[in-house]
C-alpha cells in the first residue's frame, strides 16, 4: 500500500511539475505560413521581413493609398534606413512593393512626407501623370558612405503613378540648419499658393518654411513645444465638420497637438497642447494628404513602437488607419479619433445583444473566443462599480467612482454622456486600440498575449449595468488574398 501511495504521489507531482512547465514554457511560434505567422497581426500593415518604424510620405493619387514607411530591408533590427512602400485601394487589404527611396552618399533615408504636384510646381511633370514628390531627411554620417555629411532636407520625384523615384539631383533642397534637423512635413497653402514645410530642429524646437516648387525654401517661423519632438504634422481641418469654420492642427510625434490659425507666415496657437491618444504604443503619426474633397476626410496611421514579435520575420506594426475630426466641447476643441468605416471590409460573423441587464455573475460573451474581433457598446453603468471587457486575459476597464477607462497599465479620463459609455475595441494578435465616446479618448497598444488565450468576456463589479447594445464582429484576416 504504500508503495501504491508513493506512486502515485510521484504521479501527482510529475503532472504537477509538467502543468507549471507548461504554463511557463515559451509558447511554440509558427512561421510556416506567409502572413500568418503566430504572432502576425492581421487587419495592421506590417512588412513581409524585417524593421520598420515610421510611416512615411502617406499621399492618395488616383483610388490607391501609398504608405511609404522607415524599413530596414536587411535586418531585423533598426538601421539602414530606407523608404519601403506598400499600396492599397482601401486602407485594409495591402500590396507591398518595391522600396522607393535607398541609401546614398548624403546619408539613409529618414522620415518625410509626400504630396501631389497637381500644378507642377516643381517642373517635373512628364506626359498625362501628375508628379509625386517625396520631400525626406538625408541622414548624413549613418553609414559608412555618408561619414561626415549633415542631416539635409531633400526630395526624390515620381511620373509614374509612385512606381520609381528619381532624386533630385541639386538636392539638398533645405541644407543643414541644427543638430539632426529632419522629419519635413510638406502641405499646399492654396490662399498664398505655396509650399508650407513643418519640420523637427532640435529638442524641443520646430519651424516652418515656405516655397513656391519645393526647391527654394525660405524660413518663415520657428516654435518651440516642450514635450514634443520629431514627426511633426500640419493640416487644416473644418470645425464640427463645417468646412467654412476651419482650423489648423499642428502635431508631433507622439500625436500631442496644437489648435490655431496660420495666414501663410505664422502659424498662432489658439489653445493648449492637448493629447490625442493616451495608449502605450502611438507614435510618429502622420496624416494622407491629397484625399480627394468628395471624400474629405482627415486620415492618420501611427507607427505601434515598442511592440514585441518573438520569433517573426517582421519586426514592429503600424496602427489601424483612424479618421479624425475636430470637435468642439465644453473645455475648447479637440480630435477625435476613430476607426475607418473601411474597418467593415473584414467583419465576417456578427454577435448582439441589446437592452440587457450585466450583473457580476454573467457573461454575455462566454462562448465566443478568438484573436480578431471589431467590438462596439454602449453601456449605461446603472449601480455597477466598474464596466468592462476582458480580452485575451486582459482588461478593458471603465470605473464609476473616477469616470476613467484603463487598460493595459494606462488610462484615460471618459465621463458619460447622457449617463452612457461607448466603447469600440479592435482586437489583432499583437494589439488592443480602444475608442471612447466616438474617440474622445483613444488608447492604441501593443500586447503579448499568449496565442492559446483566445477568452472574450463583458463583465461587470458591484452591481448591475445595462448592455444597452453590443456588437462584436469576429474578423477575417486582411491577408488572405495574399
Amino acid at each position: 500500500m504504500r508503495n501504491t501511495l508513493l506512486a502515485m504521489s510521484a504521479v501527482l507531482l510529475f503532472c504537477s511539475v509538467a502543468r507549471a512547465a507548461e504554463d511557463d514554457a515559451v509558447p511554440v511560434v509558427s512561421t510556416d505560413k506567409l502572413y500568418d505567422e503566430t504572432y502576425r497581426p492581421q487587419f495592421h500593415f506590417t512588412p513581409m521581413k524585417n524593421w520598420t518604424n515610421d510611416p512615411n510620405g502617406l499621399v492618395y493619387y488616383k483610388s490607391e493609398y501609398h504608405l511609404f514607411f522607415q524599413h530596414n530591408p536587411k535586418g531585423i533590427k533598426w538601421g539602414n534606413m530606407t523608404w519601403g512602400h506598400t499600396v492599397s485601394t482601401d486602407l485594409v487589404h495591402w500590396r507591398q512593393i518595391e522600396n522607393a527611396i535607398e541609401p546614398d552618399a548624403m546619408g539613409t533615408i529618414f522620415s518625410g512626407s509626400a504630396v501631389v504636384d497637381w500644378e507642377n510646381t516643381a517642373g517635373f511633370q512628364k506626359g498625362d501623370e501628375k508628379t509625386i514628390v517625396a520631400i525626406y531627411t538625408a541622414a548624413g554620417g549613418t553609414s559608412p558612405e555618408s561619414k561626415g555629411r549633415p542631416f539635409t532636407q531633400c526630395i526624390a520625384y515620381s511620373t509614374d503613378r509612385g512606381r520609381t523615384f528619381t532624386k533630385y539631383e541639386k538636392n539638398p533642397v533645405l541644407p543643414h540648419i541644427v543638430g539632426s534637423n529632419r522629419d519635413p512635413k510638406v502641405v499646399w497653402h492654396a490662399p498664398t499658393k505655396q509650399w508650407i514645410m513643418a519640420l523637427f530642429k532640435d529638442k524641443s524646437t520646430f519651424a516652418f518654411f515656405a516655397s513656391p516648387d519645393l526647391k527654394a525654401w525660405t524660413h518663415l517661423q520657428d516654435m518651440n513645444v516642450p514635450g514634443c519632438g520629431e514627426c511633426p504634422d500640419f493640416f487644416e481641418m473644418p470645425v464640427d465638420g463645417n468646412k467654412a469654420a476651419k482650423k489648423w492642427v499642428w502635431t508631433a510625434a507622439n500625436g500631442r497637438y496644437l489648435v490655431g490659425s496660420f495666414d501663410g507666415r505664422k502659424f498662432t496657437p489658439e489653445q493648449e497642447l492637448q493629447q490625442a491618444d493616451w495608449g502605450k504604443n502611438y507614435y510618429a503619426v502622420q496624416s494622407y494628404s491629397d484625399i480627394p474633397e468628395s471624400d474629405g476626410r482627415r486620415i492618420q496611421i501611427a507607427w505601434m513602437n515598442g511592440g514585441k514579435y518573438p520569433g517573426m520575420p517582421f519586426n514592429q506594426q503600424m496602427s489601424f488607419p483612424c479618421e479624425m475630426r475636430l470637435r468642439t466641447f465644453p473645455e475648447g476643441l479637440r480630435i477625435c479619433r476613430t476607426p475607418l468605416k473601411e474597418l467593415d471590409l473584414l467583419h465576417d460573423k456578427e454577435h448582439a445583444w441589446k437592452n440587457e441587464a450585466l450583473k457580476p455573475d454573467t457573461n454575455l460573451l462566454a462562448n465566443l473566443s478568438g484573436d480578431l474581433f471589431d467590438i462596439r457598446a454602449e453601456i449605461e453603468a446603472g449601480d455597477a462599480a466598474e464596466v468592462g471587457f476582458k480580452i485575451r486575459g486582459e482588461a478593458v476597464a471603465w470605473t464609476a467612482k473616477d469616470k476613467r477607462l484603463a487598460c493595459l497599465g494606462r488610462e484615460v479620463e471618459l465621463p458619460p454622456v447622457g449617463g452612457r459609455i461607448k466603447l469600440q475595441v479592435l482586437v489583432d494578435r499583437t494589439s488592443l486600440e480602444v475608442f471612447g465616446n466616438d474617440g474622445r479618448a483613444a488608447m492604441t497598444s501593443c500586447f503579448l498575449p499568449k496565442p492559446a488565450e483566445k477568452s472574450l468576456a463583458v463583465y461587470a463589479t458591484g452591481g448591475t449595468a445595462k448592455i444597452v447594445s453590443l456588437q462584436v464582429f469576429t474578423l477575417k484576416s486582411a491577408w488572405a488574398a495574399q
